[in-house]
């Protein structure tokens, strides 16, 4: 990989994560991306007219204005008429994949200042019919095709997603016990974390209508961190008898956005920035999609090696929390240190917008960085179909 060069983040902000049918619902993917976008720019203090590029990921395509996202994300925001945008589709690596593709614009001198971010909203997947539009036979029994449960199976190999995580924990011989006191751990950080305002700096609250009156949005609200072992325990498997892979122990479907202001040496010395932090490397790879969960590994190991870096300089480490099983798989091999990994609570406990996730864990890690005065963070995730991503970010603040 050449090398990336200085490329400064100068904001990072995210919505609060709203739960399955929860209080963001009826906002947009585009609208929620637009709230980020302008949630970042006010932070950064970086004039709209300055923004030369906009990058945003996203899945599942479930708005109306879903093949215009970015550039509507874009102008929403007020960037300016002749600034780019593009919408990329890593699947679960969507979020991390703009800020990649946002780094290599202006590492190669294509813009100064980019969005980049990522965004999805769940809750509005529609249902489809499919073959209709030419006309139907007498007798055809149309089906209804849950569009979100189509996303979250691989067609290729047949399976679910949770299916994958099956397979690992049977091939890293992972329990439903261990599983499920993760996904206690999870919870009970975040609550944590969320008592002592450690989210704060990364938040960009939502006003929302509830009952015909205009609320704030302020926080993630599908996290359950009263949960205890003896519920989550009483939670059967739902993929596979005998198996692993709970309502309890998975990621919560979710809608949410995340958008970071990317930004070159000269743009900051220009415009007068402040940095938070500089991208130092990132990782993509591919893996076998039947246990595509364990993809974070080659792909952190590859940013690492990019960076000239290794796990122990890490001060702190996220793995997106597809499901328990996967993420204890990729702890097992790579010998994570717990104690500062995930140490805030992940996806099981505040929700996984397929699209947003990358944005959100590097959002979080550069305001954890900075709060703890910490040098270097590592995120990564797994992604269906058989990969993994992984961005490491150094603190400059």
């Amino acid at each position: 990989m050449a090398s990336l060069g200085k490329v400064f983040i100068v904001a990072a902000k995210r919505t609060p994560f709203g739960t399955f049918g929860g209080s963001l619902k009826n906002f947009t993917a585009t609208e929620l991306a637009a709230h980020a976008c302008k949630s970042a720019l006010e932070s950064g203090k970086v004039p709209q007219d300055a923004v030369d590029s906009v990058i945003i990921g996203n899945v599942a395509q479930t708005s109306t204005d879903a093949p215009y996202l970015a550039r509507h994300a874009g102008l929403k925001s007020g960037v300016r008429e002749s600034s780019t945008a593009l919408t990329v589709n890593r699947l679960c690596g969507s979020g991390f994949q703009a800020v990649v593709n946002g780094a290599q614009e202006i590492a190669l001198g294509e813009a100064d200042i980019v969005l980049a971010g990522g965004t999805e909203s769940m809750s509005q997947a529609p249902y489809a019919v499919r073959n209709t539009r030419w006309g139907t036979t007498l007798g055809t029994d149309l089906k209804m095709e849950d569009t979100l449960w189509a996303a979250l199976t691989d067609a290729h190999i047949g399976l679910p997603m949770a299916i994958t995580a099956e397979n690992l924990a049977e091939k890293y011989n992972i329990s439903s016990e261990d599983c499920n006191n993760f996904a206690l751990q999870s919870q009970h950080r975040w609550g944590e974390a969320h008592a002592a305002g450690r989210f704060t700096a990364e938040l960009a609250p939502m006003t929302v209508k509830v009952k015909k009156q205009e609320v704030e949005f302020a926080h993630d609200e599908h996290a359950r961190p009263k949960s205890t072992i003896e519920n989550l325990a009483k939670l059967k498997p739902v993929f596979k008898k005998g198996g692993t892979v709970t309502a309890g122990n998975a990621s919560g479907i979710c809608d949410g956005a995340g958008a970071l202001l990317l930004a070159s040496e000269a743009a900051v010395q220009k415009h007068g920035l402040t940095p938070l932090a500089c991208l130092v490397s990132y990782g993509i790879s591919g893996v076998d999609p039947k246990i595509m969960g364990i993809g974070p590994v080659p792909a952190m190991k590859q940013a690492l090696s990019r960076g000239k870096l290794s796990l122990k300089d890490m001060a702190l480490c996220e793995v997106n929390e597809a499901f328990a099983a996967q993420f204890l798989a990729v702890e097992k091999e790579l010998g994570l240190d717990r104690s500062i990994t995930n140490t805030n609570g992940g996806a099981i406990a505040l929700g996984h917008p397929l699209g947003a996730s990358g944005a959100r864990i590097t959002t979080h890690l550069v305001h954890e960085l900075i709060r703890r005065k910490e040098r270097y963070a590592i995120g990564g995730a797994c992604i269906g179909g058989g990969q993994g991503i992984a961005v490491i970010v150094e603190n400059v603040a």
